[in-house]
């Protein structure tokens, strides 16, 4: 401003100083393209990892070993990552979704093989056979009536309680099942009087009615059948027969027969052979079922000596029932090793022994006499005729020497 002009006036307004110019057009194009180019790189480093060379830094991205798996951002270097071993990836088993609105079936590959179902169904046939099968042995011990024999022959049969109870335990244990592997053979021993042909009628008896064939029981009485004076070897044959024709008729109506054999004792040892060759296995499978009753007084010594040493030694009238046990089964392998001796035919037979009767069984027996021929069994007749027999007596009990024998005769006297 010249020095000779004067000031402004106080008051008036100063002059605004000029605003600055906004950048032309020459330097905002370079600055987008930088932009535009970073954004790209950017871009294309999240799709494709770059390579690791030697010139990388320790904290640029590097991709690991197997190319097939993701990558991710580490901070390892390269030497530390070549150090390290690759993991096996763990294969997930696959994973079965159902949907909740359909029916839920397994696939093909997990479904039960064939060979499951056979055996469930094998399972369950031996199962209803096992069921069919006890059922059958409930019928067949039901048919011949077992607990009826039991109680008849321990209302008739005096003094034998525990014969009694094995003669009907072994019928009940083989006549439970209608297939058997070999006939059964019951052997009753005992001295003269005891209830040995009683017990054999009463089976007959019993058997003639449950089986409802009489020919399917056989009585064989030694003395009647085989005399002295016939040959033994006739009498072999016809019993042979005899037994051949009772088998094949007792298989086809599929019922058990009963042969009772009397008086044991007097048979010659060409009929015992011919009945231990009937016992063998080797024979046709109808002669495994069948029931044979020997009846003998052979042994009759030997149960007479054990009894009488045993009232000695237990004077008792009553003892213990173990003590009781185990003298009956003294006396059985006693007695068997005894029968054996004369014949193996009673190698596979079952003993029963028959003990001797005191008087009490004496009287009973007449009394059960006297009251079925008519009389009245009054007891004190009973016992004035059981005292006129002869009695064995051991520590204060009397044992009858020839048991009921002669009940029937002193009874017909009357």
């Amino acid at each position: 401003m010249d020095r000779g002009q004067p000031s402004a006036e106080p008051g008036a307004a100063e002059p605004v100083a000029a605003a600055p110019r906004a950048p032309g057009p020459s330097v905002m194009a370079p600055l987008r393209a930088v932009v535009r180019l970073r954004r790209r790189v950017c871009l294309l480093r999240k799709r494709r990892p770059l390579t690791p060379g030697p010139g990388l830094d320790s904290g640029a991205p590097v991709p690991r070993a197997d190319a097939d798996q993701p990558q991710f951002f580490t901070f390892d270097g390269p030497e530390e990552l070549a150090s390290r071993t690759p993991r096996k990836k763990r294969r997930r088993s696959r994973v079965v979704l159902y949907p909740n609105s359909s029916r839920r079936c397994r696939p093909r590959a997990e479904r039960h093989s064939r060979a499951q179902s056979c055996l469930l169904l094998l399972v369950a046939i031996v199962g209803f056979q096992v069921l069919n099968a006890i059922e059958n042995l409930d019928d067949n011990a039901l048919r011949y009536d077992l607990d009826g024999l039991e109680k008849a022959l321990q209302r008739a049969v005096f003094g034998q309680q525990a014969a009694v109870g094995r003669l009907v335990a072994l019928l009940r244990d083989y006549l439970s099942t209608h297939v058997h592997s070999r006939p059964l053979l019951l052997a009753l021993h005992g001295p003269s009087g005891v209830g040995k042909s009683h017990v054999g009628r009463l089976l007959a008896r019993h058997f003639r009615a449950v089986l409802e064939d009489s020919a399917l029981v056989v009585q064989y009485h030694a003395r009647h059948h085989c005399p002295s004076a016939r040959a033994p070897q006739a009498c072999r044959e016809e019993l042979a027969r005899h037994v051949a024709d009772v088998v094949a008729r007792a298989e086809a109506e599929e019922k058990t027969p009963l042969l009772v054999l009397d008086e044991v004792e007097l048979m010659p040892p060409a009929l015992l052979d011919e009945l231990h060759g009937l016992l063998q296995p080797q024979r046709p499978h109808r002669f495994h079922n069948a029931v044979y009753v020997l009846l003998s007084s052979a042994g009759g010594a030997e149960v007479t000596r054990f009894v009488l040493q045993n009232a000695s030694r237990t004077p008792a009238p009553h003892p213990d029932r173990a003590h009781r046990a185990r003298a009956d089964e003294e006396l059985r392998a006693s007695l068997k090793a005894l029968l054996v001796r004369g014949h193996p035919l009673w190698q596979a037979a079952a003993v029963v022994p028959f003990l001797l009767l005191d008087k009490q069984d004496v009287v009973n027996c007449f009394r059960d006499e006297m009251a079925g021929e008519g009389f009245f069994p009054e007891q004190a007749r009973a016992e004035l005729l059981a005292a006129q027999l002869s009695y064995y007596r051991v520590a204060g009990r009397e044992f009858a020497v020839t048991g009921c024998k002669q009940v029937v005769a002193r009874v017909n006297l009357l």
